[in-house]
């Protein structure tokens, strides 16, 4: 691998960086305000924006759609669901903002030609009450298509991985990555920067192994960047020690929501017991949280789990069961009853095809017939995702209009505590179940908010050339290590001058797995095994200095790996502080196995210092804007 990098500099006004939903949105609603003010709009994805992010290999649903124009849900109802999914630990004001402007982003993504269905009077077919049916295998691609059209490709860098992001004293003032294809260092200079990178997986050793490995829920390339991207610049985050722990089809990760929500299908363990039923009384040990409709995620999780942990399981969706019952009113016309069950066997397959063709892959390969028997579902290990169940991400601004006057409100919606630093999708926190939809609109609130930034902030931030060509260094470093030390050993994988990705991500997994309650140690930790864990974590941190990369791509994973640490750290650093269980079903502390609502009712918020390396980890109170306690 040659060691001549050119240094490639791009002066723009407003930085985009990611290619998801939260991006994709950004840069339409980004070009839209930008082109009437003179503001130039660039975007840099790590990947291909038609296949990037949690949706790139489709969705079966659209989770969140208002339906105001209905009458039927109001905003206030969306934020008491989300507030009450996540035990009462949610802002009133992010999740106000987005619920009363994604219907707009499910219209858009209709006119611009995503297969929804329909019933007969053309209107949405919804699977629950908030989810509307699409045909989704494409969904990424019609929505990437509306993006790349606003900005224009001049404006678009791809397969250019941001590491790292450069400030002017308190201000953002851009950021620099590297080309995962070509022998180029990227310094992008910006007034205003969104982050959009993604959540993270792989921070925990995952149940697929072998030749599985890599099989997840979330999408293995999305490996913490939005964390520490917005940690290193020194924005106060928040629910870092919120996790989320899907419940799937065991082993290919495939999608329940349509099963339980429009096929209304029953979840049972081997006895054929409704563990939902049997264990009903447990609820009444979470509090209100207990008592309200829909059951809050995590405790239906930890219901199940209470079953596989006294060896009832494994657990089943019983999908024969339901596809029968569906059918049934159609017995006694035998051509109407095939065709009703000819009907249901294709959506059920259809809902994988959709989004999760391994799990289709997987029935096939192991003769499952949904509509002829059961098939398992289970809980995966662990994931940082601030758009779904989890509330990970970083601490932004509300909109004045429903946060003035509160520590809710700083100036500019969206933006973090670091001036110019905007963020949306999974790099903002405490705004859970604005899945793919509601991740569309943030990125459009947050881009026009950016817009305003900019105008109102209109000089170009200064950056030093020296800490530039400094972190030059430092991301081609791992190349150099490799070149230096590879002939040490007749086995490159083993060497004792440096270590490879893989093996780095093998510690780190084990480690956080064992000691932060990943699914080994029956998803439950404890002050001694936090304790643990951190000493491990410090050890990890001072190797990383020695990770090592053979070409572009085994760096790629290098500093993958360095993000996925710092998201490592934060959530070990949160899940301390907190002492109390508030999402069982996500984790459990053995040492503090209640809920608190006295102490613990609470947003708990770090911040690091990228001076010092200092952490500092406090409360910040949760407040009742919308009259939901």
């Amino acid at each position: 691998m040659p060691m001549n990098f050119e240094t490639v500099e791009v002066t723009t006004d407003f930085l985009i960086v990611g290619g998801g939903m939260a991006a994709c949105g950004a840069a339409v609603e980004a070009a839209y305000w930008g082109k009437q003010h003179g503001v130039k709009v660039t975007l840099v994805d790590k990947a291909s924006m038609v296949r990037s992010g949690a949706v790139g290999m489709g969705l079966s649903a659209i989770n969140q759609y208002i339906g105001v124009t209905k009458g039927t849900n109001t905003v206030e109802d969306y934020i008491k669901y989300v507030k009450y999914d996540l035990m009462g630990i949610a802002r009133d004001d992010l999740v106000a903002n987005i619920a009363r402007h994604v219907d707009s982003s499910v219209h858009l993504f209709d006119k611009w030609g995503l297969p929804f269905w329909k019933d007969d009077e053309g209107g949405y077919v919804n699977e629950g009450r908030w989810q509307l049916m699409i045909n989704g295998e494409s969904y990424k691609v019609v929505v990437a298509e509306a993006a790349k059209n606003a900005l224009g490709m001049d404006n678009i860098y791809e397969r250019v991985f941001v590491i790292e992001p450069l400030l002017d004293g308190d201000r953002i003032a851009g950021c620099v990555g590297f080309s995962v294809r070509e022998n180029k260092f990227y310094v992008f200079k910006a007034k205003a920067v969104l982050a959009a990178m993604g959540g993270a997986v792989g921070v925990f050793k995952p149940k697929s192994t072998g030749e599985g490995m890599g099989r997840s829920w979330y999408p293995p390339f999305s490996t913490g960047s939005s964390a520490y991207f917005t940690i290193k610049a020194g924005a106060e985050m928040t629910c870092q020690e919120v996790r989320f722990v899907p419940v799937r089809f065991k082993d290919a990760y495939g999608p329940v929501g349509a099963w339980f929500l429009l096929f209304k299908s029953r979840a049972t363990n081997a006895m054929d017991e409704e563990y939902m039923a049997t264990r009903r009384s447990e609820l009444a040990n979470w509090g209100k949280y207990g008592a309200v409709k829909p059951i809050p995620a995590n405790l239906r999780n930890y219901l199940g789990m209470l079953d596989q942990f006294e060896g009832k399981g494994p657990l089943f969706m019983r999908t024969d069961e339901a596809i029968a019952n569906l059918a049934k009113k159609y017995e006694g016309d035998e051509k109407a009853f095939k065709k009703k069950m000819k009907e249901l066997e294709a959506e059920a397959w259809e809902d994988f095809l959709d989004m999760t063709i391994a799990q289709a892959l997987l029935w096939a390969a192991t003769n499952v017939e949904p509509e002829k028997g059961s098939s398992e579902i289970a809980a995966t290990e662990p994931y940082f995702i601030g758009s779904h169940s989890g509330a990970s991400g970083a601490w932004v601004s509300g909109p004045e209009d429903l946060a003035g006057g509160t520590d809710y409100f700083w100036g500019y919606a969206n933006m973090t505590t670091i001036k110019g630093l905007f963020a949306a999708g999974d790099a903002s926190g405490a705004s859970s179940h604005k899945f793919s939809s509601g991740s569309h609109a943030e990125g459009r609130i947050a881009a026009k908010a950016a817009i305003k930034f900019i105008l109102d902030n209109n000089t170009q931030p200064n950056v030093d050339a020296a800490v530039v060509e400094a972190l030059k260094a430092e991301t081609y470093k791992p190349l150099e290590i490799f070149e230096a030390n590879k002939g040490y050993t007749t086995t490159p994988e083993v060497n004792p001058n440096y270590i490879l990705p893989k093996m780095f991500m093998f510690r780190l997994q084990k480690l956080m797995d064992e000691y932060v309650g990943g699914f080994s140690s029956n998803f439950s930790t404890n002050t001694k095994s936090l304790n643990r864990a951190m000493e491990l974590l410090t050890f990890l941190q001072e190797d990383s200095d020695k990770l090592a990369a053979r070409d572009l791509h085994e760096l790629m994973r290098v500093w993958e790996n360095k993000h996925r640490i710092m998201q490592a750290e934060s959530h070990v650093r949160t899940v301390l502080f907190r002492e109390e269980t508030r999402w069982p079903g996500y984790y459990f502390r053995a040492d503090y196995p209640k809920i608190d609502e006295e102490n613990w009712l609470c947003f708990v918020n770090t911040k690091y210092d990228p001076q010092t390396k200092e952490w500092s980890v406090f409360k910040k109170p949760v407040l009742n804007l919308f009259n939901v306690d």
